[in-house]
């Protein structure tokens, strides 16, 4: 039996059809009722009449509550005052379940309850938009690297060391011994560059950043990918170009979703290359001139990211880190040792840092003084200097936070509303 679709309603005007789903809404008067089906795909207007229901489906109307769960079937119409331009006069009418009181009512609730309720506010239309465009978000990143003959390269979630740093570092028991949740799955990234030529690793990864910010989650997702003989200038090509394409699919196949959002598109169509570069020491004139009192050297903060990304309408990226700022993996600039040759891209609209990267550095004798310089121990890294020993090489690469970019493509607020059950320093359930 051939199953059918709010979303897909076009495709069958004229037809009698079985659509199988919940009550979002029920209005009632006197010989009519409405109910409003979702089927998790849309949202229509079902007619329900004496005249063309029985009995039993007409009199359902008198315990249907808010999420029951209904089989409707009936004819499917064009009506362009109904939701999604349809509606469907029902004539027969199945409850499946009856729900219980629903705890989200139309009246305003705060945002911690709603995410109490994170379960049942999924089924919103807002958080419907929100995971529809992070879906194509997650769509448009595997098709961009598949299409140019990248390798899915799965990296473990248990790992033996740090990468971003051992103060946000989760750390567990492995049957007997220490180990951390991935920071990053960068390092094997650069093991599978070396095999592959072009990777892209895409999973959770975990921060314990005891942040209450806006921006920060402490399980996101990331995709990483890692290219053998890429120089900073061509992993910065290879960014732009990403978040071009990302921004493109969004904008044709989620319209109906950003209006939703009462999202401003044109913001979003404004997004075109080339993306403006600068350097981390042109961020801090920036700064200045926007009378911030910044040190040299000194990391840049949200508030920050905010002034320097707001001179621009498209995303900006800033290149050239200090050394000490940036992590013991990254290249130091050949002109100038006390910089890495680290690249941050920067949403605009006050949206923050989307994509970090740099070049990584493929001296051994290099690497291993900075590892020393970090206090770790040379032994964790055996394996990852085993790269440089045999057969080292020029590579880049950067990570994309999902989050992030859903964060700034949705113009939500707050990042929690971009993955169904976000992990905050203060929220573990639901």
């Amino acid at each position: 039996m051939k199953e059918h679709f709010i979303q897909s309603a076009k495709e069958f005007v004229g037809e009698t059809v079985t659509l199988k789903g919940w009550a979002y809404n029920v209005r009632k008067s006197g010989k009519i009722w409405f109910l409003l089906l979702r089927d998790g795909t849309g949202v229509m207007q079902c007619v329900i009449t004496k005249t063309d229901a029985d009995e039993a489906s007409f009199d359902i109307k008198d315990i249907i509550t808010q999420e029951s769960s209904v089989i409707v079937t009936g004819l499917i119409k064009e009506e362009p005052r109904s939701p999604g331009g349809y509606e469907m006069l029902a004539s027969k009418v199945d409850l499946v379940a009856v729900a219980d009181e629903y705890p989200i009512s139309k009246k305003e609730h705060g945002t911690d309850y709603l995410m109490d309720q994170r379960h049942l506010w999924l089924r919103s239309s807002r958080q419907h938009a929100i995971i529809r465009i992070r879906h194509t978000i997650i769509k448009s990143i595997r098709d961009f690297f598949d299409s140019r003959d990248f390798t899915l390269f799965d990296t473990p979630i248990f790992q033996q060391a740090a990468t971003e740093g051992v103060a946000t570092l989760f750390g567990t028991d492995y049957f007997g011994e220490k180990a951390y949740l991935a920071q990053t799955g960068q390092l094997y990234g650069e093991a599978g560059a070396a095999a592959f030529g072009k990777i892209y690793c895409f999973g959770p990864t975990f921060r314990a950043e005891k942040s209450k910010t806006r921006r920060h989650l402490t399980e996101f997702w990331m995709v990483e990918p890692e290219m053998a003989y890429y120089d900073l200038d061509m992993n910065m090509d290879l960014a732009e170009e990403f978040v071009q394409y990302i921004v493109s699919q969004v904008l044709e196949h989620r319209r109906p979703e950003l209006e939703t959002l009462e999202r401003d598109i044109s913001k979003l169509e404004a997004i075109k290359g080339p993306f403006p570069r600068i350097s981390y020491t042109e961020g801090v004139e920036i700064l200045k001139k926007n009378g911030v009192d910044f040190k040299w050297g000194d990391d840049f903060g949200g508030g920050h990211e905010t002034i320097i990304s707001s001179q621009y309408d498209s995303p900006v990226m800033v290149h050239r880190y200090p050394a000490a700022i940036k992590a013991f993996y990254m290249k130091r600039d050949p002109e100038n040792d006390k910089q890495v040759m680290a690249l941050d891209m920067l949403a605009p609209e006050g949206y923050g840092e989307i994509i970090g990267g740099s070049q990584r550095e493929d001296d051994i004798e290099a690497l291993i003084r900075r590892i020393k310089e970090d206090g770790a121990s040379e032994k964790d890294y055996s394996w990852y200097l085993d790269l440089r020993r045999y057969g080292s090489f020029p590579h880049s690469g950067f990570g994309l936070g999902v989050e992030r970019v859903v964060t700034w493509l949705c113009g939500l607020k707050h990042i929690r509303e971009t993955i169904p059950f976000p992990r905050t320093i203060s929220r573990l359930n639901p």
